[in-house]
């Protein structure tokens, strides 16, 4: 198994500027996320990752071309990767759905599962997000395997694989476009955290203090 995992999320898009929910709709890279991706591939590569896979929405996977680029390794897809799909609300914003579903958007907050409007549950995602990331590791085995995703999935794939309860996700603050996130393997151990939100500084990646970006 590998040594080393790289989630990586994906660029800035017009959806992510408007505060828009995106879910699995496939809005891809705007001008700022193209440029977020080169810049953070340039990083990743000194890194000498050994394989790379994608979310298959192009934002994920146009961001995944960026390190491709520069390291000449062929992107894998896997549709397991996409974000969390949130039926009803992709496309909105924010306030939007806070408008038209209150409470639903009040659990959100929360951190809580929303019961309806066709959003996918936390224990789906972590799950189907779990079973992805490990079949990425063993792509290159003591080696580093870049996964490129989306802010919700990575978090809560991020929580399930280290088996973290549903309070400590709420801790994480949202990975910022074109941010990763590095876990390792040890025999003992198993799967740990080495860092969270890793990123280049660039133009679009500043965020308030606890503040929950749009998915």
């Amino acid at each position: 198994m590998t040594n080393r995992l790289i989630v990586w999320r994906h660029g800035n898009t017009d959806w992510n500027a408007a505060g828009r929910f995106q879910g699995q709709a496939d809005v891809p890279l705007n001008d700022l996320g193209r440029r977020q991706a080169a810049q953070a591939a340039r990083a990743l590569a000194g890194l000498r990752p050994a394989a790379i896979v994608s979310s298959d929405l192009r934002r994920a996977a146009d961001t995944a071309a960026a390190l491709s680029a520069v390291t000449g390794l062929t992107v894998g897809h896997d549709e397991r990767l996409r974000e969390r799909f949130f039926g009803e609300w992709q496309g909105l914003t924010g306030a939007e759905i806070e408008a038209r579903h209150p409470t639903e958007m009040r659990r959100w907050r929360a951190g809580e599962d929303v019961v309806g409007e066709g959003v996918e549950t936390l224990d789906d995602l972590g799950k189907r997000m779990n079973d992805a990331f490990l079949d990425a590791s063993a792509l290159a085995p003591g080696g580093v395997v870049v996964v490129t995703t989306h802010g919700a999935a990575a978090r809560q794939g991020l929580a399930h694989l280290l088996g973290w309860p549903a309070t400590a996700v709420r801790t994480l603050r949202a990975l910022r476009n074109c941010h990763w996130v590095e876990l390792t393997w040890d025999e003992g151990p198993g799967w740990q955290l080495s860092a969270y939100n890793v990123g280049v500084p660039a133009e679009g990646n500043r965020s308030a203090s606890g503040s929950v970006q749009a998915p």
